[in-house]
C-alpha cells in the first residue's frame, strides 16, 4: 500500500491538464479546457477539464473524476498503478507500507502480466547488448538497419537467444509463474506440460501501451527459411488487444499534438527509422489492417493523418477501402507514395531528414483526389467501369460527416471525372438517405423491444429518481458550502456541514453513493475534520468520485458579458443561504415522511385486528403532524 504522505505529494504535483493533455487534444475555453471524449465517438467536444477543481467530466459517457480516475478509466489501471504512473511522471519516489509484488504474485492478473512483460523486455534487451550471440546476430542486424545505440535503447529493442528455453528457464528460476508466462504469450506449453520460448532466435520489438508500459512483442526472424514465419507477434491477452494498439504511439503522441499531424506507416522498422531521423510523429498499425479503435486513438491527438505508403501499387489499391473508415471518423487523410522499391525506412536512410520531409511536402495528396486519379487511370474509356469508379468515389465522400468538406470534394472530383457536379451530388444524397433510413430502423445497432420501450415499473422508477435527486442535492450542498459559516438567525461559530449532518441524523439515505458519501462525511465531522471536495475527488471508491464530479461539474459556463449584453440576472442560491440549505433538508424530510405515510396507508388497508389498526392509526396521525410541521416550516422559511 502506498503511504498517504506519498499520495499527497503525488496529488500536489499533478497538473490534471498536463496529464490528460497527453491523451486528449485540449483547447482552452474560459476557465476550463475542452476536447473530444476519449471514451465515446463524438464530433462535438463534450469533454471538460477544470484545472481549478482538478477534475474532468465527460458529458458523453458520464465519466468524471481526478487525474487518477482518468488513468483508471482510460488505461484500465488499478488505483496504485495510476498513482505510480503519476509518481514516475513527476519524479516522486513511491514509498509503500509493504514491498511491491517482488514475489511475482501481483495484486491482480493484469498487473502480473505487465510485470512479466516488463521482465521479458529487460531480458531480451540485455541479451542483445550483453551476450556474444546477441551482439553477433541481433545487434549487428539493427546496426545494419542504421539504428543508433540511443535509438535501440529508447525503443528497448532486444534479441531472444536461439535456444528452446533460454528465456523461460531464466524466468521460472527467478520466480515468475507459468500461468503468466503462457498467458502473455512469451512461453508456449508442450503436450507434456513443459514450456519453451515462443520467440527463440528472433530480434525483438517491444510494443508499448499509450502510457509506455510493455504489453506485447513482435519478433522478427533473421533466417531465410521460407517455412519460418518472418514475424511472430504476441497473442491477444488481458493487456494486449492488437486492434486498439499502434506501434510507437507512446513515443509519438507529444509530437503528434504539437505538429497536429500523424504519419502512419506499415512496420516497426519504418517507425524507428523515421523517428530516429527527427520526425517523431509516426506510428504503425504493425502489419494489421487499420481498425476503427486505432483511428480513434489518433483522433484524440489530431484530426490529420498522412499515410506513408511503400510504393507497391497493388498493396495501395487493396487498402483504399479501409481508409474510408478514417473519413467516417471525421479525420483528414493525405497520401504520400515513395519511389518503387522504397519504403519509409529505406527512403529516409537514403535521402536524410530534410530530403524525406521535402518529398512528403511535394508529393502529399488528399486521399479522395488521389483515389479518384488512381482508379480513373485503370478504367480507360470503358463507360461501365468508369460508372463503377464514380460510385466508389462518391461512397467515400459520403463517409465524410462534414457536409461542407464533402461538397468541396464533390466539386473537385466532378472536374477530374468530367461529370456534372449535380449528378454527383444527387448520388451522394441518395447514399446518405439510404444510410439514414437504415440507421433509423435499428437504433444503436439493435431492435428495440416493447418491454424496453414501455417499462412496466415506471412509477417505481420515478419514485426512486425523485429520492435519488433529493439526496444528491444534499451531497452537492455539502460539497459546495459545507465549510462555510452559517450567517442566519443569529447562529454563530457553526459550519453548514456539521449543521446539515445533525439535521439529517434521523434520515436514512437510499441512493447507494449518496448514502456512502454521508457516512464518510459524518465520520470526518466526528473526527473534527470538515472534508472538502478534493477529499472526495481523490477518494479510492469510484462510485463516490463519479457522484461528486457529476454534482460539481457543469457543461456550461455563463459568459462574463452575459449581464452587460442581456441585462438579465441569474438566480444565486448563495443570496439566501438559509432558504437553500433548509429548503433542501426539509424537502428531503417531507419526501421521506410522504413515503412513510404511503406505507402506513397500505398497512392500514391490510390490517387484520382492531389492535393493529389502532397502533397503525396512531403512527399515521403522528406522522401527519410531522408532515404539517415540516410543511408550515417550509411555507414560512423558504422563498418559493
Amino acid at each position: 500500500m502506498i503511504l498517504k504522505s506519498t499520495i499527497d505529494r503525488i496529488m500536489e504535483a499533478t497538473d490534471i491538464v498536463e496529464v490528460i493533455g497527453e491523451f486528449v487534444q485540449l483547447k482552452k475555453r474560459g476557465a476550463n479546457y475542452v476536447g473530444l471524449s476519449p471514451f465515446a465517438n463524438e464530433r462535438t467536444p463534450s469533454f471538460t477539464v477544470s484545472p481549478a477543481k482538478g477534475i474532468f467530466k465527460d458529458f458523453s459517457s458520464g465519466k468524471g473524476g481526478s487525474a487518477v480516475t482518468f488513468l483508471m478509466e482510460l488505461e484500465k489501471f488499478t488505483y496504485p498503478e495510476a498513482l505510480k504512473w503519476l509518481a514516475k511522471k513527476y519524479s516522486i519516489e513511491v514509498e509503500e507500507t509493504v514491498d511491491a509484488p517482488e514475489d511475482r504474485e501481483a495484486d491482480n492478473r493484469r498487473e502480473s502480466l505487465m510485470i512479466v512483460s516488463s521482465y521479458a523486455a529487460k531480458f531480451f534487451h540485455e541479451s542483445l547488448l550483453d551476450t556474444d550471440e546477441g551482439k553477433a546476430i541481433g545487434l549487428s542486424y539493427f546496426k545494419e538497419r542504421g539504428f543508433s545505440t540511443e535509438t535501440i535503447k529508447k525503443f528497448e529493442l532486444g534479441y531472444s537467444p536461439d535456444q528452446w528455453e533460454a528465456f523461460t528457464g531464466q524466468a521460472l528460476k527467478e520466480g515468475y509463474l507459468e500461468e503468466f508466462l503462457t498467458d502473455s504469450g512469451l512461453s508456449v506449453k508442450r503436450d507434456n506440460g513443459s514450456l519453451y520460448d515462443r520467440y527463440r532466435g528472433r530480434v525483438m520489438f517491444p510494443i508499448h501501451s499509450f502510457t509506455g508500459r510493455v504489453i506485447a512483442f513482435g519478433g522478427r526472424t533473421l533466417k531465410s527459411d521460407k517455412n519460418v514465419p518472418k514475424y511472430v507477434n504476441s497473442p491477444e491477452s488481458e493487456i494486449y488487444h492488437k486492434s486498439s494498439v499502434l506501434y510507437g504511439l507512446h513515443f509519438a503522441k507529444k509530437t503528434i499534438r504539437e505538429e497536429d499531424n500523424c504519419y502512419l506507416v506499415e512496420g516497426y522498422a519504418d517507425v524507428i527509422s523515421v523517428h530516429q531521423a527527427g520526425i517523431e510523429n509516426v506510428v504503425a498499425s504493425s502489419g494489421t489492417s487499420l481498425t476503427v479503435e486505432q483511428i480513434r486513438l489518433i483522433g484524440r491527438l489530431t484530426k490529420n493523418i498522412t499515410i506513408l505508403y511503400d510504393g507497391d501499387a497493388a498493396g495501395i489499391k487493396a487498402s483504399l477501402r479501409g481508409l474510408d473508415m478514417i473519413l467516417e471518423e471525421g479525420l483528414n487523410v493525405k497520401v504520400v507514395l515513395f519511389p518503387d522499391g522504397h519504403d519509409p525506412d529505406s527512403y529516409v536512410r537514403l535521402v536524410g531528414t530534410n530530403g524525406f520531409k521535402k518529398h512528403i511536402e511535394d508529393n502529399k495528396k488528399d486521399f479522395i483526389l488521389y483515389k479518384t486519379t488512381l482508379l480513373l487511370k485503370e478504367v480507360g474509356n470503358d463507360p461501365i467501369k468508369k460508372s463503377e469508379v464514380i460510385r466508389d468515389i462518391v461512397e467515400s465522400i459520403a463517409k465524410i460527416p462534414d457536409s461542407i468538406k464533402a461538397s468541396v470534394f464533390i466539386k473537385e472530383c466532378s472536374s477530374i471525372l468530367q461529370i456534372d457536379e449535380r449528378a454527383l451530388l444527387s448520388e451522394l444524397n441518395k447514399m446518405r438517405q439510404a444510410k439514414a433510413k437504415k440507421d433509423s430502423q435499428q437504433p444503436n445497432g439493435r431492435m428495440v423491444t416493447p418491454v424496453e420501450e414501455y417499462p412496466l415499473d415506471e412509477p417505481v422508477q420515478e419514485e426512486r429518481k425523485e429520492t435519488s435527486s433529493q439526496e444528491k442535492e444534499i451531497v452537492r450542498l455539502l460539497l459546495l458550502y459545507g465549510n462555510k459559516m452559517i450567517d442566519w438567525d443569529g447562529i454563530a461559530n457553526t459550519y453548514i456541514g456539521p449543521f446539515m449532518i445533525a439535521e439529517l441524523n434521523d434520515v436514512e439515505f437510499e441512493h447507494p453513493a449518496s448514502k456512502a458519501f454521508i457516512e464518510i462525511y459524518s465520520k470526518e465531522v466526528e473526527n473534527g475534520v470538515l472534508p472538502e471536495e478534493q477529499h472526495f475527488i481523490h477518494y479510492p471508491d469510484k462510485d463516490i468520485v463519479d457522484l461528486v464530479v457529476t454534482l460539481i461539474a457543469t457543461k456550461y459556463t455563463l459568459s462574463e458579458n452575459w449581464y452587460e449584453m442581456h441585462k438579465i440576472l441569474t438566480s444565486d442560491e448563495q443570496a439566501n443561504m438559509k432558504a437553500t440549505i433548509l429548503g433542501a433538508i426539509f424537502h428531503l424530510k417531507m419526501h421521506k415522511v410522504g413515503k412513510m405515510l404511503d406505507n402506513l396507508r397500505k398497512e392500514l388497508q391490510n390490517a387484520v385486528t382492531d389492535e393493529d389498526q389502532d397502533i397503525l392509526l396512531t403512527q399515521y396521525m403522528r406522522m401527519k403532524k410531522v408532515e404539517k410541521t415540516i410543511s408550515d416550516y417550509l411555507g414560512s422559511v423558504i422563498i418559493k
